[in-house]
């Protein structure tokens, strides 16, 4: 268990290797640590607001943020200096590196007179004046709530405040497909490890398993609750899906009547075999380690909980 949070964790994610685990949360710091023992490597010191978003780059050298402040930041990973900064008109709610990270894609909120922005921008010149694309979503058009790259760069798809995914061809943003299956806010977009397969996480209670190329929705994962995050296990044909009450309505009451458990559902068959307890709030985020045999879940609670598969999970998931 790591508390290095004073405030809500908003998203985690390893590294390529899954040696280590980047965190950032509302109380304006991103964290790096050890995924071995919890160790808190270090802190990524300058956000002047709620960090949202954050990504590593493949080859460890650098991680960007983007948060409330209005920027999005890159950073030396190994010695937590900033080397770059983007100013936007709005905060900055989702950012990712591509798979050859030699592009940034990030998203900003609309607010008042501005627009909600996706943007491309080389990381070898940090500019938005330099900017390889940018759209605008009309002001009365749903905001950018999630965003992943896919097809080896070719695309981007993303999630919004409606319920919409839709799928973009990468370099001028032009939509190829767009989906309106949710019901709720998409809170969550995580790929499977060969990137051919994508799960999505709605405020509708509800995940779905996509193709990625397509978009056909190909699961359904139903819960009582607002689902928060979903990730798709790299070994196994598991899926777990982490949310809870909205935070102003969490009681005193509802940890112990297992309102914040981390739910496992097999992936093809749709069925729950397993959960895990352990926040004191809502689970914001979820990540699986590379190699399977671990996750880490982020809280409303400000820890991050390292959780280690013991051998009889893996003797039993051969059992299917």
């Amino acid at each position: 268990m790591c508390n290095g949070h004073t405030r809500a964790i908003t998203q985690i994610k390893y590294n390529l290797e899954g040696d280590l685990i980047f965190s950032c949360a509302k109380d304006h710091q991103p964290n790096v640590w050890h995924s071995i023992n919890g160790e808190r490597l270090g802190t990524y010191d300058g956000h002047g607001g709620a960090c949202w978003c954050l990504d590593p780059k493949w080859d460890n050298t650098t991680l960007i943020t983007g948060a409330a402040d209005n920027s999005i930041r890159m950073w030396d990973v190994e010695t937590g200096k900033q080397i770059g900064m983007i100013q936007t008109n709005t905060a900055v709610r989702t950012c990712n590196f591509s798979y050859g990270g030699n592009a940034i894609c990030f998203t900003t909120d609309k607010q008042m007179k501005y627009t909600c922005d996706i943007v491309l921008v080389d990381p070898r010149n940090f500019r938005l004046e330099e900017a390889i694309c940018k759209s605008s979503i009309p002001t009365a058009g749903p905001k950018v709530t999630s965003m992943v790259w896919s097809n080896l760069d070719e695309n981007i798809v993303t999630g919004h405040d409606n319920g919409d995914i839709v799928l973009w061809e990468a370099r001028d943003f032009k939509k190829i497909s767009i989906k309106s299956e949710h019901n709720g806010t998409i809170t969550d977009l995580q790929k499977n490890k060969d990137g051919t397969m994508l799960v999505s996480s709605s405020k509708d209670n509800l995940a779905k398993l996509w193709d990625v190329d397509s978009l056909e929705s190909l699961k359904t994962y139903t819960t009582e609750r607002p689902v928060n995050s979903a990730a798709i296990s790299p070994l196994y044909d598991h899926v777990v899906l982490g949310g809870g009450q909205e935070a102003m309505d969490v009681t005193t009451t509802a940890a112990k009547s297992g309102k914040f458990e981390a739910r496992f559902f097999h992936m093809v068959f749709e069925e729950e075999f397993g959960r895990v307890k352990g926040h004191f709030g809502p689970i914001n985020s979820l990540a699986y380690h590379p190699d399977g045999r671990s996750y880490t879940s982020g809280g409303e609670d400000g820890y991050l909980r390292i959780h280690t598969f013991d051998e009889s999970y893996h003797e039993f998931k051969f059992d299917y």
